[in-house]
């Protein structure tokens, strides 16, 4: 059995949304793998395990600092309020089919910008925009 990705609540969106840009080039390579297997053929049988710490996404992320990150509180408040928008918890396991499916269900298009408050990624519309495409179809 493959290993599954582990996400943070935010990054469900981030992965949705994502279009080659990052903190640094590890960063970017990383998120662009994992993002490359989510959209590939076999993409939407991806299990993904939900952490309350830092994830796969994290790894190489220059703002990571062992399982925690140095704007622990922004993204502690960014979890939050995903994980309660798309009903995830610490521990759960779901298919990238699956949470695409609660994305579209709980989060419209137009409720970023109080869903991903804070965020700096938020300003470049990335998310925004594929939210927009996943609800169209």
């Amino acid at each position: 059995m493959t290993r599954p990705v582990q996400f943070r609540p935010h990054h469900f969106l981030c992965a949705l949304g994502f279009q080659g840009k990052g903190y640094s080039g590890s960063f970017t390579q990383n998120m662009a793998a994992i993002v490359a297997q989510l959209r590939g053929p076999d993409g939407g049988d991806t299990v993904i395990k939900v952490t309350a710490q830092a994830d796969s996404i994290c790894t190489p992320c220059p703002h990571r600092r062992g399982q925690s990150c140095v704007k622990v509180a922004q993204i502690a408040a960014l979890d939050d309020r995903h994980a309660q928008a798309l009903g995830l918890h610490a521990g759960q396991r779901l298919t990238w089919s699956d949470a695409k499916s609660r994305i579209r269900t709980h989060v419209p298009p137009g409720s970023l910008s109080d869903l991903c408050a804070g965020c700096q990624w938020l300003e470049f519309g990335l998310c925004e925009a594929a939210l927009s495409e996943l609800h169209r179809g």
